[in-house]
């Protein structure tokens, strides 16, 4: 419930889009929903309405004065008793009822209905119980059984329970028929109108209550998928150290699109349900209290229905949403591995665990499939006969004797109905699976928006000279195992400081301290003697460039790759970039120049070249501080020799820090410092580090073939 209520909440930001799709879906639902009544009209008054009494009308004597509602029969007109007007005459009462398919005249008033039976002109009608009814029209005559019988020429005979009378009677021709049927034509006509002009009104407001309803979800959705985008920039590092890149894409893709759904499919289904119960139970209370009773008893059972079915769907959607992740970080992984899984012909095992997986996820999806089979639309079903069976059995058993619990076109309306009613429920029954889908997605999706992050800050700081020191700082990953310990050392402007030491020691995690991917956990680390932790970390990064052993390339072009969409940086300033680390000359190949495209990681580039461009990224941000991870490692001999001597010239003024295990590219180094299990173990220029023959000797001397006795 608080997943739902969370996701409500974005929905309450488009509450006003929201509004006009219920207000509209209301309007639909009426004019839909009055169409049985006016169904049940046309059936009990204008066509079942002939078995009203009918009377002679003294209109019918002057022709010039005939009324429209007159029908001539044998010579005398008849009106029928609902259609005269207050004061008006009446004349001698005659009736026209209906046994099978034939309708028969009676020259005179019945005393009772129930079972009718006709034998050659005489007709019978048989009634069990002993109450008199009342006529059919209030000011009608009622006529005791013998006079009735009287009346009608036939004989009424009573025995233990059950009455019986007989009249005789004239057979109605078709022709006949549709002359008393005339006068109820007009009326027909305009009902049927109405009928349809109400179908086309609810379907206009159905298209604009469906078009505010998708517009207000997709408006939803672009919300949350931004919010969801914006928390991944929030999280600190360490977070996507623990959890594969593909299962972040697909909370972030499937797990909001499976939301999506919600609100699109599952919610405008529910809502559209509970609207039409709620017309439609209230329709069903004025046409017959009972009938609305009878029905009430679906509430609790869909109640129970939908508990049951949640209680067992969120078990198997939990695990196909985590199996779903699974497969999409395998993916991921497969895909950025694929040189690796071929070099070592891995591919039938990577096959194998993959079709593990799937083959789980299909059997999964299968017990979710036979859940919804068994709970929905068969249960439906189901549940509608029986409701079908209880209002036919309980009012068939009550009418038995002649005594019509109710009228035709009621039972019309409520069958109407009930169908009306069941096809929402269907529709949302089947959107169970949608619903528990998208609840589980929403939890996982606000797992990762609670996660703790660093919002990102205004403004701007001014540029800093890039004085840094790190005093007694002690740093480590997982709590009781440090990387580093102890480190203290400064670092100038414009100095060059280089880091080297085994893989493990130490190197990476300075940086990462230095950026605040991380912070120590005791110690100090500063930057023109301001604490970094008192300096938001996006402010802290705007005046530092990285270059990385593996630069990474985004999709577009070459000098969208060193501007990154920077406004600040002209074209003018990444061709001086590019320039400045020797990249023109070597790129002067490509067709369009700085317009080149580069596609996902730049893989139609050489490693080289890519290494150029994010050179001339860092230098195009005109960093304080700029730092080299093993940047010239995956460059050949005549390339790094031509970017070592920009540097030379990018470097005045700059803070630099290098890693590197190529000791020759750190020879010029203003300091550098020797790591080994997270300590500095040595510091000082390559010469002084030389002379005092020690660690850094010894890597020196090994890297030159020179096999020496190596210090533990």
């Amino acid at each position: 419930m608080q997943v739902m209520k969370r996701l409500l909440r974005y929905a309450a930001l488009e509450k006003s889009t929201f509004f006009w799709a219920l207000l509209l879906l209301t309007a639909a639902v009426a004019a839909e929903l009055a169409g049985p009544f006016i169904g049940k009209t046309m059936i009990d008054k204008h066509i079942l309405g002939i078995e009203q009494p009918w009377y002679e009308t003294v209109k019918g004597t002057d022709t010039q004065e005939v009324d429209s509602e007159a029908v001539l029969y044998n010579g005398t007109y008849y009106k029928r008793a609902d259609r005269f007007a207050p004061g008006e005459e009446k004349g001698r009462e005659v009736r026209l009822l209906q046994v099978g398919v034939k309708f028969y005249f009676v020259n005179g008033p019945i005393a009772f209905d129930g079972q009718r039976t006709v034998s050659g002109d005489t007709l019978t009608i048989r009634r069990v119980g002993g109450e008199q009814p009342a006529a059919a029209d209030p000011s009608a005559q009622v006529v005791p059984s013998a006079q009735a019988a009287s009346a009608a020429s036939g004989a009424q005979a009573a025995s233990a329970g059950e009455q019986t009378a007989q009249y005789r009677v004239e057979a109605l021709s078709a022709e006949q028929l549709f002359a008393f049927y005339r006068p109820e034509t007009p009326y027909l006509i305009r009902l049927a109108g109405l009928y349809f002009a109400l179908l086309v009104v609810s379907a206009i407001f159905t298209f604009g209550q469906r078009f505010y309803l998708l517009k207000g979800s997709n408006r939803v959705i672009l919300r949350l998928r931004n919010a969801v985008f914006a928390q991944i920039h929030r999280l600190p590092i360490h977070y996507f150290d623990n959890l594969p890149a593909g299962k972040v894409v697909s909370r972030v893709t499937n797990d909001t699109e499976a939301i999506r759904e919600l609100f699109v499919t599952v919610l405008s289904n529910v809502v559209t349900t509970v609207i039409y119960m709620i017309g439609i139970f209230t329709a069903l209370f004025i046409l017959d209290y009972r009938m609305g009773l009878l029905a009430m008893t679906l509430v609790p059972v869909l109640a129970v229905w939908i508990w049951v079915y949640r209680k067992f769907a969120s078990q198997y959607n939990e695990r196909i949403r985590s199996l779903l992740s699974d497969i999409n970080g395998m993916i991921n992984e497969s895909i950025q591995g694929m040189p690796i899984i071929r070099i070592f012909r891995r591919q039938k095992e990577t096959a194998a665990e993959f079709e593990r997986m799937n083959e789980e996820h299909f059997t999964y999806q299968n017990k979710l499939l036979s859940l919804n089979s068994i709970t929905s639309f068969n249960l439906v079903n189901v549940i509608r006969n029986f409701i079908f069976v209880g209002v036919i059995g309980y009012f068939g058993l009550t009418s038995i004797g002649g005594a019509a619990a109710i009228s035709v076109g009621v039972l019309y309306a409520f069958v109407d109905y009930m169908n009306r009613l069941f096809q929402p429920i269907t529709g949302m029954v089947n959107q169970l699976a949608n619903l528990d889908t998208a609840l589980v997605s929403g939890r996982r999706v606000f797992e990762l928006m609670d996660e703790p992050g660093t919002d990102v800050a205004q403004g701007t700081i001014p540029r800093y000279r890039g004085d840094v020191a790190f005093r007694d700082v002690t740093f480590a990953y997982k709590e009781g195992e440090p990387v580093l310990r102890g480190i203290s050392f400064e670092a100038k402007q414009g100095q060059t400081v280089a880091l080297v030491g085994h893989t493990g020691s130490g190197k990476s995690s300075i940086l990462n301290l230095l950026f605040r991917f991380y912070d120590p956990q005791q110690g100090e680390i500063t930057i023109d003697g301001m604490p970094i932790r008192d300096i938001p970390k996006q402010q802290l990064r705007k005046h530092m460039g990285i270059v990385l052993q593996d630069p990474f390339l985004f999709t577009g072009t070459i000098a969208s790759n060193v501007s990154l969409g920077e406004p600040s940086i002209p074209r003018e300033k990444v061709a001086a970039s590019l320039q400045a680390v020797g990249a023109d000359r070597i790129l002067q190949h490509l067709p369009q120049g700085l317009d080149e495209p580069v596609i996902e990681k730049g893989s139609t580039l050489s490693a080289g070249e890519r290494q150029l461009i994010s050179f001339a990224r860092a230098l195009a941000f005109d960093p304080a501080i700029l730092i080299l991870d093993e940047a010239t490692a995956n460059i050949d001999t005549e390339t790094e020799a031509e970017i070592q001597q920009a540097l030379e010239v990018v470097k005045r003024g700059r803070t630099t820090f290098i890693i590197a295990h190529r000791l020759s590219t750190i020879r010029q180094a203003d300091q550098i410092l020797v790591l080994h299990r997270g300590e500095i173990v040595e510091a000082g220029s390559h010469e002084a580090l030389m002379q005092k023959q020690g660690r850094y000797y010894q890597m020196v001397q090994l890297q030159q073939g020179v096999p020496v006795a190596t210090t533990p």
